[in-house]
């Protein structure tokens, strides 16, 4: 079918007044992506009816207390200033994504039947989470969910929320669903029968070629989605690649999670992460989060519209206007100095190595051997932290294992139906949803990113950055003195070697000679 075009003579923006009057279903609505996506459709489609948010219980707290602490979250200081009554449209649906029927009760699957359009967004984020669990979360969850739109009367599109890197094993990704890599209903039951152990044991044969179960288990979603072939309504599947902080909205720089480039830049603005395996040569396709969460609500508009049979896929992608991992290196170790994080446990330095074996050496070096010697000196006299440096260690380790499979290759998203929606946009909505990667400065965009993560991820406060400097400043020395140090000490430690010392001394008169020579020549 073809997409219907839009009327030339449209005044009105055509997708706020779609999502006018309707009822939303959101989950994952507490995520980073999560967040954006209610902030952004609030503020753009101010007649929108009610936004129905799944949350459970976490951490003992409740989800009507988790609510209301979604509502003071900085995402929707704007919200709060201008329409505040905005966010009393934001109702609570208790239940649980790994729950069967999602842990809804008979009283909020009648609420949720004046819903119009659902997003499913809810998934865990861990790429080396136990099988059964990453099953749970990632595939049963889209079951239960489509069980429950099967029952919404009103639903007019649902879309779920992939991974560009679903297929991660290709080099080139096209906007389709791909064949299962086991079949659906084989995965779950084994996910159910295995113990935790053999699954653990036969969890890298099972999802080989899939780098980790994140990707194998959102791929398995995709097809759970794409075998629902007696469903009444449409669907979309919309796969964005890394997601990084907010190019505009809700504002420039804004961030709220430690995964993928802000962890490392966390990481590296600390002190802590000095060494990062990466081809520095390869695209980093990174897109910021309200590019994404524009594209995918005009995405939702697009699906309800068009009314397709068949689902859509929705590659977002930075595409042709990518930056690369050399330029990221580059721009956080410039950045990192001009806007330095507070309180660093040692000088910002190191590089992006290309080669695993090395950086497993370097890490051991600057990293593991450091971290470690710093908590048992802290144990002997009794300094107790928050947490454990010998953790933090170990948590770094893992972060670089499981990244470096993305750092180390280069995709080719393949993105026409993005492209073919941007241009379907009126010049209304074009004005309010951007969905053009070539917007990106990515020099402005990298200031942005590291100020962001200090005021919004760190919650460190612009005023404090003049002490940032000056502690930054005693590290620098520190950090050369140490160098200085160790350099003097292993020369020295070599010059007892006689080989060592022959050879040394061999170049000095080498030197000599040469440097003698040349003023000879010179002089006469």
């Amino acid at each position: 079918m073809v997409p219907r075009p839009v009327s030339p003579y449209a005044r009105e923006p055509l997708i706020p007044q779609f999502y006018a009057g309707k009822s939303i279903f959101i989950t994952g609505a507490t995520g980073f992506m999560g967040k954006v996506l209610v902030e952004r459709l609030l503020w753009t489609c101010p007649e929108i009816e009610r936004i129905f948010l799944l949350m459970r219980e976490k951490k003992e707290v409740s989800p009507e207390k988790r609510l209301a602490q979604l509502k003071q979250s900085q995402v929707f200081d704007v919200i709060r200033e201008y329409c505040p009554g905005q966010l009393e449209k934001l109702y609570l649906i208790p239940g649980d994504t790994t729950a069967p029927n999602l842990g809804l009760s008979v009283e909020s699957i009648g609420l949720l039947k004046e819903v119009s359009v659902v997003f499913h967004s809810a998934a865990t984020l861990k790429f080396d989470e136990a099988l059964n669990k990453a099953v749970d979360q990632n595939v049963r969850s889209v079951l239960s969910l489509m069980d429950i739109c099967d029952g919404m009367p009103n639903i007019e599109a649902l879309v779920h929320v992939s991974t560009a890197y679903s297929n991660a094993e290709l080099s080139t990704v096209e906007e389709r669903v791909y064949a299962a890599p086991v079949p659906l209903q084989q995965l779950l039951a084994l996910a159910d029968a295995l113990p935790d152990q053999l699954a653990a044991d036969l969890t890298p044969r099972l999802i080989s070629p899939k780098p980790n179960t994140y990707t194998f288990t959102k791929a398995l979603a995709e097809n759970a989605v794409a075998e629902r072939t007696n469903r009444k309504y449409p669907v979309a599947i919309f796969r964005p690649t890394i997601v990084i902080s907010a190019l505009r909205h809700p504002f420039p720089g804004w961030i709220e999670n430690l995964n993928g480039p802000s962890g490392v830049l966390v990481a590296a603005g600390k002190g802590l992460l000095h060494f990062f395996c990466c081809k520095r040569s390869a695209k980093a396709d990174m897109i910021p989060v309200d590019i994404a969460i524009d594209t995918l609500i005009a995405a939702a508009w697009e699906t309800a519209v068009d009314k397709l049979d068949e689902i859509r896929v929705y590659n977002c992608s930075s595409g042709r206007n990518s930056t690369t991992w050399a330029q990221f290196e580059m721009a956080i170790k410039k950045l990192l100095i001009e806007h330095p994080l507070d309180k660093t446990y040692w000088y910002p330095s190191g590089a992006a190595v290309e080669n695993e074996y090395l950086l497993n050496i370097l890490q051991l070096i600057t990293q593991t051997i450091p971290l470690h010697m710093a908590e048992y000196c802290s144990r002997m006299i009794g300094i107790k932290s928050r947490l454990s440096l010998i953790t933090i260690s170990e948590r770094l380790q893992g972060m670089c294992k499981v990244l470096t499979f993305f750092s180390m290759r280069e995709w080719d998203f393949k993105s026409d139906n993005v492209r073919k929606l941007q241009a379907r946009l009126s010049p209304q909505d074009a004005l309010i949803y951007n969905l053009d990667p070539n917007t990106i400065d990515w020099d402005a965009l990298y200031v942005d990113f590291v100020k962001g993560t200090r005021k919004y991820l760190l919650k460190e406060k612009d005023q404090d950055i003049d002490e940032a400097k000056r502690h930054l400043r005693k590290m620098f020395y520190v950090h050369n003195g140490f160098l200085v140090f160790v350099t003097a000490l292993l020369l020295r430690l070599s010059l007892h070697a006689p080989l060592v010392r022959s050879l040394v001394l061999g170049t000095l008169r080498l030197l000599f000679t040469i440097v003698s020579s040349t003023y000879s020549r010179v002089s006469s």
